[in-house]
């Protein structure tokens, strides 16, 4: 019998792998700051065009800025923990569903236990 169980992913912090994932932190840092920045820029455009409510614009845009505010913030954090981190560190990247076959006779308390693939710098080195 096949069944789907759920196999976690984590990657062992490398020179590299560090390098890659303060690269895709500031990446995406940059983008929210963009995307804030052209929201206030809207909500400029739309105040002087005058079509819709002053005060419910203003609130929509605002919101939609703190969320970007509070993602960057998160990314800040992320950063910080990163430098902290000792090379060597295990670093849950993501989960993902597998298929697995059990059969009769299998042990059912091994089979419950939590699967693990550990990458290095994009190469499988362990199944746990």
């Amino acid at each position: 019998m096949e069944v789907i169980q759920t196999v976690v992913v984590k990657q062992v912090l490398t020179e590299t792998s560090k390098d890659r994932l303060l690269a895709k932190y500031e990446t995406k840092k940059h983008q929210l700051q963009k995307e804030s920045d052209q929201l206030k820029f809207e909500l400029k455009k739309q105040e002087r065009m005058k079509k819709f409510s002053s005060e419910a614009l203003q609130k929509q845009f605002d919101k939609e800025v703190r969320i970007r505010n509070e993602k960057m913030k998160l990314l800040d954090f992320h950063i910080e923990q990163l430098h902290i981190l000792p090379i060597g560190s295990e670093l849950k990247e993501s989960e993902h569903q597998a298929l697995v076959v059990i059969n009769v006779g299998d042990r059912w308390d091994d089979f419950m236990q939590e699967k693990t693939i550990v990458v290095k710098d994009g190469i499988v080195v362990e199944i746990r």
